[in-house]
């Protein structure tokens, strides 16, 4: 039901959305609900100030949230399909179980936000802020993360099956069981990276950084590409498993980081 403009709440949610686009929202996170409930317009949000608010299962689809200011607030559960999140604030926030499917996050500041479980296929994440963020068991299928920062990030069991990484920084990140079926990690920095029983099926890792990366029980395919100089000593450090597929063997980082002898295979 919309609202209308001369009634009490009518006037409110008018009031949310100036037409000044300089004039910044700042509520109290009752009546940014109130206000949104009430039909403040969810495609006028831009540099809305809404830090540590309480949004949780807040339906913000399709919102124009560009440079918004969410920093430590709580969306989890959130709708946020299609947004528009790019250069947004959302260090420290809550974003769990989000539905952020389409969503434009590029150059958003997400660094130690929580993740978890969120539903981030076909969203675009490149040159955004991912540093020491949790994404353990997130969906980001076939997202855009080209250029991203994910140092020290956590992306245990992500599905990352056809996403971009190319030149992504993933230093120190932990992609322990991670789904990077035909991914695109081009010169992506893996330095320390933890990659212990990950899907490399098909990936594309030609001219990315692997010195000190943790490779046990990492699964490759024919498909997968290597830089040159790196495919042999992979060859070299594998089993067959079938179907055109392999697996890294070793145990523990010395048996499988690039930078010491393959562990001996019996």
């Amino acid at each position: 039901m919309k609202t209308r403009y001369d009634t009490f709440l009518g006037r409110l949610a008018m009031a949310a959305v100036p037409s000044r686009p300089w004039l910044h929202i700042q509520a109290s996170d009752w009546w940014i609900r109130v206000l949104l409930a009430g039909g403040a317009r969810r495609n006028s949000l831009r540099g809305a100030n809404m830090s540590d608010v309480d949004l949780t299962r807040a339906v913000l689809r399709d919102a124009d949230l560009r440079a918004a200011n969410m920093m430590s607030s709580d969306l989890s559960e959130a709708n946020l399909r299609n947004a528009n999140l790019s250069d947004a604030n959302l260090i420290n926030a809550n974003l769990s179980y989000a539905d952020l499917t389409g969503a434009n996050l590029s150059h958003a500041h997400l660094a130690h936000a929580d993740l978890r479980n969120a539903d981030l296929h076909n969203t675009d994440l490149s040159h955004a802020d991912l540093t020491h963020t949790d994404l353990i068991s997130a969906d980001l299928r076939h997202a855009n993360l080209s250029d991203a920062d994910l140092r020290g990030a956590n992306l245990r069991n992500a599905n990352l099956a056809n996403a971009n990484l190319a030149n992504a920084h993933l230093n120190n990140a932990h992609l322990n069981n991670a789904h990077l079926t035909d991914a695109h990690l081009t010169g992506a920095n893996l330095h320390d990276a933890y990659l212990a029983g990950a899907s490399l099926v098909g990936a594309n890792l030609r001219g990315a950084n692997l010195d000190g990366a943790n490779l046990v029980d990492v699964t490759w395919s024919e498909q997968t590409r290597w830089s040159d100089d790196v495919a042999a000593v992979m060859r070299g450090r594998s089993v067959p498993i079938g179907g055109g597929r392999y697996r890294v063997q070793g145990s523990g980082n010395s048996g499988a980081e690039l930078s010491v002898s393959p562990v001996p295979v019996s």
